[in-house]
């Protein structure tokens, strides 16, 4: 399992991913709300920053999330040579494990964006490149009720939904912060069960 886009139809589950973090402000905010609604996800880390904030990433997993990697500092892949890539993956791995306590079972490339010198790196690190389903917000702003109503129209059986709780977009972890009750609503009125990717997968 090199990559993967989804879980399996068969059961009626999806999962929340939480790219570009931690962030001191919005961070807490999301994991107030999945801890209020009984919902455990799965964060991908930026290396530098979870190193920046090591009691952060440790919340983070002490209170049950799947940790990821998204590379040391968010750098695009698709622009990075061999070096440049093994820099990015190998640092934003052991940096997440550092400061969080534990490894990230799981990898995401910025923008989905990845070479071919990446994936020997991940079969090294068994993390698996995660890529999504559902991206509610990508390269432009989206309201909170924007957010919600496209989760709510097309998310299925399997899905991975693709979240992001620091500023990649500017706004888009207070965006995100306050579309999270309505995104974990609206799945569930779905009939989806929310669970880590580890379930999921």
């Amino acid at each position: 399992m090199s990559s993967v886009w989804r879980g399996g139809r068969e059961r009626p589950l999806a999962a929340l991913t939480f790219d570009d973090g931690p962030d001191g402000e919005t961070t807490p905010r999301v994991l107030d709300v999945l801890a209020e609604h009984g919902v455990q996800a799965t964060f991908f880390l930026i290396g530098r920053r979870a190193a920046a904030a090591p009691a952060l990433a440790r919340r983070i997993a002490a209170e049950g999330h799947d940790l990821g990697n998204h590379t040391w500092s968010h750098r695009s892949l698709w622009l990075s040579s061999p070096r440049a890539t093994r820099r990015e993956v190998v640092d934003g791995h052991d940096a997440i494990a550092q400061a969080a306590g534990q490894p990230p079972r799981f990898f995401r490339a910025p923008w989905g964006l990845t070479n071919l010198a990446l994936f020997p790196l991940l079969r090294r690190l068994d993390t698996p490149c995660v890529f999504w389903t559902v991206q509610p917000e990508g390269h432009r702003p989206a309201a909170p009720d924007v957010q919600t109503a496209r989760c709510r129209r097309r998310a299925e059986p399997g899905a991975i939904v693709d979240l992001h709780d620091a500023d990649g977009v500017p706004g888009a972890g207070r965006r995100l912060a306050a579309a999270l009750p309505g995104i974990i609503a609206a799945l569930r009125d779905r009939g989806l069960g929310l669970v880590p990717l580890r379930d999921l997968l």
